[in-house]
């Protein structure tokens, strides 16, 4: 199976032979501070919370279909995504690539351990800012199977087959938080029913250049503690699907077959009352 994780090196190589469009989702401080010669500022691959009703699907589809093209994506050359590094922009990049995914770009590829593996390296950073030739590409239906709705995660709610996979920090678990952006930000803590977790953090791994993701090995020994295989399918959601990124990512690379977002997320769950939730510490046998 082919890997889209890339590393410092090959990036470099591809940056060399101008067959790379390379999206930083750092903020635009952190970009301006310093970044890979050539790479197109993208914040908003972080910041955009989407709603999964017909609107903002189409708003998410047309929005980041215009945003990809105007940086220079074109179909042929291949996107590298970064952040700063895979533990610390909340999996920023991964949504990227996630995005990426859902609108069916052929060539995705994410900086294995961010800017901090390309900075371990010696390799330089710049300050100039880029131009970039706008492209457009076709976006592919086909690939929007993974990209769930609300009703789509309704509908878990009575799969027996399927797996709700809750990724986020653990004060959001166990319902004393509502999100990262403050305790109460949403107006709901709790849980999706029946969801199992397993906190983003634990699909990496420290090394001497910083985080990265485990093994395929080493993820599906984290997948095998809350009974999921690479058969079986997986509805994944966060706060706002990035850290529920990074874990499709790793699921994906891991070989886990069937892995979906719900990418509204608890931002949108919490919102709707008529949405049942989980409250309080999770129930232990």
């Amino acid at each position: 199976m082919e890997t889209a994780l890339i590393t410092p090196a090959e990036l470099k190589a591809m940056a060399e032979a101008e067959v790379a469009v390379i999206l930083d989702t750092r903020d635009p401080e952190s970009y301006a501070a310093g970044h890979i010669a050539g790479a197109v500022n993208m914040h908003d691959i972080f910041t955009f919370l989407a709603t999964s009703d017909a609107a903002g699907m189409a708003e998410v589809t047309e929005k980041f279909a215009a945003e990809f093209g105007a940086a220079g994506l074109d179909g042929e050359k291949t996107a590298v995504i970064y952040e700063a590094s895979m533990n610390t922009g909340f999996g920023q990049s991964c949504r990227g690539y996630f995005l990426l995914s859902y609108l069916g770009y052929p060539k995705i590829k994410v900086l294995h351990g961010g800017l901090a593996a390309w900075e371990a390296e010696g390799l330089a950073l710049s300050t100039t800012s880029q131009a970039p030739t706008p492209a457009s590409f076709d976006v592919d239906p086909a690939a929007a199977s993974i990209m769930m709705d609300v009703e789509d995660m309704k509908a878990a709610l009575d799969d027996d087959a399927a797996v709700i996979l809750d990724v986020r920090d653990i004060d959001e678990w166990i319902a004393t938080s509502s999100s990262p952006y403050g305790i109460d930000f949403c107006p709901r803590k709790g849980r999706i029913p029946g969801a199992v977790w397993i906190e983003w953090y634990r699909m990496m791994k420290p090394t001497p250049h910083g985080p990265v993701l485990k093994s395929k090995e080493e993820v599906l020994a984290e997948c095998a503690t809350v009974g999921i295989t690479p058969d079986t399918p997986v509805k994944l959601y966060c706060f706002k699907g990035a850290r529920a990124s990074n874990t499709f990512l790793a699921l994906k690379e891991a070989g886990v077959k069937d892995v979906a977002i719900y990418f509204g997320s608890w931002n949108e769950w919490s919102r709707d009352e008529t949405l049942p939730i989980e409250e309080g510490l999770p129930f232990t046998a």
